[in-house]
């Protein structure tokens, strides 16, 4: 006997990507001293500027704000010496967790603190935990104004939860976002991804996203850690 059932109807991934302009960037107590100094450029009391903080915590989207207002040169933590002769000002993003060019970026603070430039870095640790061998560099990043970003805490991951649903023209009960904020990781980044499966999986059923279908969701995320461990 041929299966005539009616074959699973999955829908379109429409690329729904997260804003990073200046005006999707919502502003709590987690990261208001770091959105507050890249505000503040070029006014800046030291040229040299790291913002620390965990994976999730808004680091990348604070940089390209930055990028945009600056225009900065992007630089790779391990090839820091291809930008000799440029002005700036310059970023890197996501330093110091792998290799750096510690000559090519002790080189370049130099230049940037001769120059009157800036050099903005982001990072998963603070500058005095990076894998930094010559003393000479490891001084000059100890005079650098390192900024503190916070894990989101309940207001910014809420702001964030709600505008990630805005923008897929998605109005959700406060019930759902409530039960999201308890229960996901604390990253913006998890939040992202959570929003993006509730939407599929609304669409894939045809109903509206309540708290038991965000329950679901969350639970198989549980299951599936590894898919979250950004």
């Amino acid at each position: 006997m041929t299966d005539v059932s009616t074959p699973r109807q999955l829908p379109l991934d429409l690329g729904h990507e997260p804003g990073y302009s200046r005006d999707d960037l919502i502003v709590s107590a987690s990261n208001m001293a770091a959105v507050d100094i890249v505000d503040r450029w070029p006014a800046w009391i030291s040229p040299i500027v790291v913002l620390a903080g965990p994976t999730g915590s808004g680091k990348t989207h604070l940089a390209a704000v930055w990028k945009a207002e600056s225009d900065a040169i992007v630089l790779d933590a391990q090839s820091i010496g291809t930008a000799s002769g440029e002005k700036g000002p310059f970023l890197i993003d996501d330093i110091g967790s792998g290799p750096i060019d510690e000559s090519g970026l002790f080189h370049l603070i130099n230049s940037v603190r001769q120059s009157g430039s800036s050099l903005l870095m982001t990072s998963r640790k603070w500058p005095a935990n990076w894998p930094v061998t010559l003393p000479d560099l490891a001084s000059r990043l100890k005079a650098a104004t390192t900024v503190e970003i916070g894990a989101p805490d309940d207001a910014l991951l809420s702001g964030v939860l709600y505008k990630l649903f805005a923008d897929r023209q998605i109005a959700v009960d406060p019930n759902v976002i409530n039960f999201l904020v308890s229960h996901i990781e604390r990253s913006l980044s998890t939040a992202n991804r959570i929003v993006e499966r509730l939407d599929l999986a609304a669409l894939e059923k045809k109903s509206r996203i309540t708290r038991a279908l965000a329950a679901s969701i969350v639970t198989a995320s549980d299951e599936g850690q590894a898919a979250f461990e950004l």
